[in-house]
Order: C-alpha cells, then structure tokens, then sequence
C-alpha cells in the first residue's frame, strides 16, 4: 500500500481561501520578510529599498517584501519566491549561503502588541538581503522606493510602515550599524 502525505499544491493553490481564513483564525503561520538593501563595493549599505502596495481594503501603504511559507517548501526557495514575486525577475537578491534571519516578528491579531495583523496571528522570519539588479515590481507590489539610511529614519516614513514594521525597519537599521 502506498501511503503518501497528500500534496498541498495540487489543488492548484496552497489553500482555498476559506481554508486560509478558517487556519488563519486557529493557529500562527510562518513568513518570510525582506528588506532589501543596495550595498557599495565595501559592503556598506546605501540604500534600503521599500515596497509601495495597496492592502484588501484599497488603502496605500508601505511594507517589506513577505509572504507565506507553504507547507513543504524551504524557506531559502520561499524567501527566493518572495523576492521575485514583489521585486520582479531582474532584482538578482544575494543570500547568503548560511541563511539566518536578522530578527523574528511577531504578528498579533489583537492591537496588544506593536506588531498588529487584524487576520492572523503571524510569525515572520525576516532578513536583510542585497540586491543587485534592477527591481519592476510585480503582482500586488506597486513600486520599490529606495531611501538612505539616514531618510528611512524620518519617524514619518516609519509611521507610514503598516502592521508597526516601523520597528523592525528601526532594528534593521541598528542591525546595519546605521543608527
């Protein structure tokens, strides 16, 4: 007898998205976010680049590359997905060869916390990742604004980060060494 894990994908999707809403409300689900970053030849980082996206309710915000890791899937070829999804083909992001996320964040479905996702309770790996080529955002990305280190700091620009990603951009910064 040939007993096999069904495979997840082959509904064509990951999950209906009656399944995803009942999942979302049960239980934390696992991202992947990225910040990427324009290094110079020394490895400093010059800019950091910002996604420009529009949420389920129309409004404009600005955010970080993420999305879900699906069931099976690594999380190296789900934050390579990620990236080419949201910064397009030609963006050329450069992961390292041991991938270790900068933070972890944590996303709470009730405003107790900074970290706030009205539709789930959601656990984030995120990473900082240099990119080299060119970025033509795609699906539901609607541009990439690269802004230094020093104007990522405007406590505007931080304001105007949903779901309080403000915070980790403030750590990224730290991490970077650029605060």
């Amino acid at each position: 007898m040939d007993v096999r894990t069904p495979d997840p994908e082959s509904g064509g999707g990951w999950l209906s998205d009656d399944d995803l809403s009942l999942i979302r409300r049960r239980t934390p689900i696992l991202y992947v976010e990225a910040i990427p970053v324009r290094v110079d030849g020394a490895g400093r980082v010059e800019h950091i680049g910002l996604l420009l996206r529009a949420n389920d309710e129309g409004m404009i915000a600005r955010t970080f590359v993420s999305g879900r890791v699906h069931y099976g899937e690594a999380v190296r070829t789900a934050l390579m997905r990620h990236l080419e999804k949201d910064l397009g083909t030609m963006a050329f992001p450069q992961l390292p060869a041991s991938l270790v996320p900068f933070t972890i964040a944590e996303y709470s479905p009730l405003p107790i916390t900074d970290l706030y996702d009205e539709r789930q309770h959601a656990v984030a790996l995120v990473f900082i990742v240099p990119v080299t080529g060119e970025c033509q955002p795609r699906q539901d990305a609607l541009e990439v604004t690269w802004v230094t280190t020093d104007e990522a700091k405007d406590p505007d620009l931080l304001e105007e980060l949903e779901g309080g990603r403000g915070k980790i951009l403030r750590a990224a910064i730290g991490q970077l060494g650029r605060w």
